[in-house]
């Protein structure tokens, strides 16, 4: 069984652009959530992407991870990694 660390790339008319940074045993079903306004904190985007993702074997590691990519570094990794996707972006 896998653990997943995701991020969705959340955009709205008129809200700046947010990651949102978390973490599931069943990725799909969680994406489905969020896609069907069922999670509080992304409810509001109108538009929401599936942009990263990591598998971790371990619930702890999977934990651990979600709160280092939450972080200053965190992000700032997570721009970096994904720069070429963001750039081809409009923001």
């Amino acid at each position: 069984m896998f653990y997943y660390v995701y991020v969705l790339l959340c955009q709205s008319e008129g809200i700046k652009h947010e990651f949102y940074i978390g973490s599931c045993e069943d990725l799909k079903n969680r994406y489905k959530d969020h896609i069907n306004k069922e999670v509080k904190t992304t409810k509001k985007f109108d538009r929401l992407s599936l942009i990263y993702y990591e598998a971790c074997l371990n619930k702890t590691d999977a934990l651990k991870r979600e709160l280092q990519l939450k972080t200053g570094f965190g992000r700032g990794y997570l721009k970096r990694r994904l720069e070429n996707y963001l750039k081809d972006m409009r923001w």
